[in-house]
């Protein structure tokens, strides 16, 4: 198959990139960026966009640099540069570990952060870390800038609260502290195939006891989250087998899953549980990362 008909914009500035993102967002406009989800759903005519704005020229949005406590993600930074020390400590550790979980190498060398948070695939690796680090995401249009948490940017599967008119410009990911902790699994049937659910777990050790745990599931929801209810049942507790247990089941608990024709919601849930488990045992098991 090849992609409908359609209009191609290359624009070099932000001011040019948002006033055409305004122009079109009426007429079925669309942003490229890294491409790898959008092109091929045009390719078998599953999205039939009259008009494509294409950033990779843009100036300005290819930043990935560490400043004020915060990662700055621009919209044009490719999965790929995640192979590579882009921060210090436990954040750039646990980015470098989670980025060897997306797709393909080929896909990871044109793909981007920004772009795979704003197609809002539940089964997407970053969605779970922006939703696990509380990631403040920058949106610019022609009205202005705004600012969201991750917790209010994902709606749902595919449905995010970009408006049409608006470019996923940036995204900030708090440092992590020194002596923080991480550990991430996920389980699809095949390397390389969407994830039916994964599991990130970032903590600390704090007198020989789990401090500010933060548990986040993707893959098995509409939209990536943290779970409470599992962070509650660490909280305060030294790690163990059993408290890993627990906060596994509580998780699964909590799980509002997806159901396809291969994959029911009580298969998910037990994915999810044992997701949970095995990120909580490699938090434990290797201590600080750095």
């Amino acid at each position: 198959m090849k992609p409908a008909p359609f209009a191609y914009y290359r624009p070099a500035t932000i001011e040019d990139a948002v006033r055409l993102i305004a122009d079109l967002a009426p007429h079925d406009g669309r942003v490229l960026a890294g491409g790898q989800s959008l092109v091929p759903i045009m390719a078998f005519r599953l999205a039939r966009p009259a008009h494509l704005v294409d950033i990779n020229r843009v100036a300005g949005l290819d930043g990935l640099v560490a400043r004020d406590g915060k990662l700055r993600i621009g919209a044009r930074v490719r999965h790929a540069a995640f192979h590579h020390h882009v921060a210090d400590g436990p954040l750039g550790a646990m980015l470098r570990h989670v980025v060897r979980h997306i797709a393909h190498y080929p896909i990871r060398l044109r793909g981007t952060f920004c772009g795979s948070l704003a197609h809002a695939d539940p089964a997407a690796e970053w969605g779970v870390v922006a939703a696990v680090m509380d990631a403040e995401l920058v949106l610019v249009s022609t009205r202005g800038e705004r600012r969201l948490g991750a917790q209010d940017f994902f709606r749902g599967a595919m449905e995010t609260a970009l408006a049409p008119d608006e470019l996923l410009a940036e995204v900030r990911l708090p440092v992590l502290p020194e002596g923080s902790r991480f550990g991430f699994a996920e389980f699809s049937r095949r390397a390389g195939d969407y994830a039916l659910a994964m599991a990130l777990v970032v903590l600390r050790l704090d007198g020989g006891v789990i401090a500010a745990p933060r548990i986040g599931l993707g893959g098995a929801e509409a939209a990536p989250r943290r779970i409470d209810a599992a962070e509650a049942v660490l909280r305060g507790e030294a790690p163990g087998d059993a408290v890993f247990r627990a906060a596994a089941a509580a998780a699964a608990a909590a799980t509002l899953p997806l159901e396809d024709p291969e994959t029911n919601a009580q298969y998910r849930r037990e994915l999810v549980g044992a997701m949970v488990y095995r990120a909580l045992n490699q938090a434990c098991a290797g201590g600080a990362v750095a």
